[in-house]
């Protein structure tokens, strides 16, 4: 129940921001987000979310062969693909998370692991992320620039006693099992050993940073691209800082595929940068329908998954067909 009424609450603020927007500034910067989208603007966006998924595809396999699951990349980038499209259509925004990560872990025999390897590779991608705001947010003039260092401060902070927790942790002798172990014990062991195998290795970490820094990089691009489609004419040192932090906003669990926070956070940013609310509304719409059209190979994938399961085993119909003859002379 509790589970149910979380989903539920998620969906509401989505929803919530999206209404209060449309009260505030109108239908009208929605309408013009989908209107300004373009041939040109399509293309470069499918494009570039070819590179960013191969990428985010190959960041997976790399966490999950670290945890003892093995992907292999052609079929990563296939489900990769088809997870981006279920979260883009699908409420709450991880649900082809969800899906990817019990497709591999029953492949591998084992759910759990392949559950946790596909929220280890997102939460990989979202810290990389939120460094490269950060670091974006410190050197160019942005809303929150004057924020940010207090804020980097706390952060680095959390970082490093997160670090000295997990060096403490490592050094301890391994204990043995016991029936009187908690579930945090054993959970918080579980995580330092993913966090050790699965992101921090040094065969996986520096392929996981970068094609991390390569997937922000053109979900950047695409967001630009967006912005010059919804005719804002900003020069690039200010509309960087606002699209990292746009995108960051996109990682709030409340939200509709992907809608709400993302339109908040870019009619706030716009108008605190003097780019105008509307233009921010615009922008960020123009932005969820490329992501859309960019994720719609996923829809193939997913479809063509159906149809091999719908069709019959080799021999199936020759079977089938070898049995009516027989009922039929029988």
């Amino acid at each position: 129940m509790g589970g149910t009424w979380w989903a539920r609450a998620r969906l509401l603020g989505g929803a919530a921001i999206l209404l209060a927007l449309v009260r505030t500034l109108g239908a009208g910067p929605f309408l013009d987000g989908v209107r300004t989208v373009d041939g040109w603007s399509l293309a470069a966006a499918t494009g570039i979310a070819a590179v960013t998924t191969v990428c985010c595809a190959w960041r997976w396999t790399l966490v999950a062969r670290g945890l003892g699951v093995a992907v292999p990349l052609g079929p990563a980038i296939a489900a990769y693909y088809r997870s981006q499209f279920l979260n883009t259509v699908l409420p709450g925004g991880v649900l082809g998370d969800l899906h990817r990560g019990v497709s591999a872990g029953r492949d591998a025999g084992d759910v759990g692991r392949g559950l946790r390897a596909v929220g280890w590779e997102r939460l990989a991608g979202q810290l990389v992320q939120a460094a490269l705001a950060a670091l974006v947010l410190l050197a160019l003039p942005s809303p929150v620039r004057s924020a940010m260092p207090a804020l980097a401060a706390g952060a680095a902070a959390l970082v490093l006693a997160a670090g000295v927790a997990l060096g403490v942790r490592s050094r301890r002798p391994s204990l043995p099992s016991s029936a009187h172990a908690s579930h945090w014990s054993r959970a918080v062991r579980a995580a330092g050993a993913d966090l050790r195998d699965g992101m921090l290795s040094r065969r996986a970490c520096p392929g996981i940073v970068a094609a991390s820094v390569l997937v922000v990089a053109g979900h950047a691009a695409t967001f630009l691209i967006a912005a010059r489609a919804a005719g804002v004419a900003a020069p690039l040192p200010i509309l960087l800082p606002l699209a990292l932090l746009i995108l960051l906003s996109m990682g709030i669990p409340a939200n509709i595929g992907g809608w709400g926070p993302r339109e908040g956070m870019a009619a706030w940013a716009f108008g605190a940068a003097g780019l105008g609310a509307a233009q921010g509304v615009a922008t960020a719409v123009a932005y969820g329908v490329l992501a859309l059209a960019a994720n719609l190979p996923g829809a193939l994938v997913l479809l063509a998954g159906r149809l091999t399961r719908e069709q019959p085993a080799p021999g199936g119909t020759a079977q089938a067909g070898a049995g009516l003859e027989r009922a039929a002379h029988g």
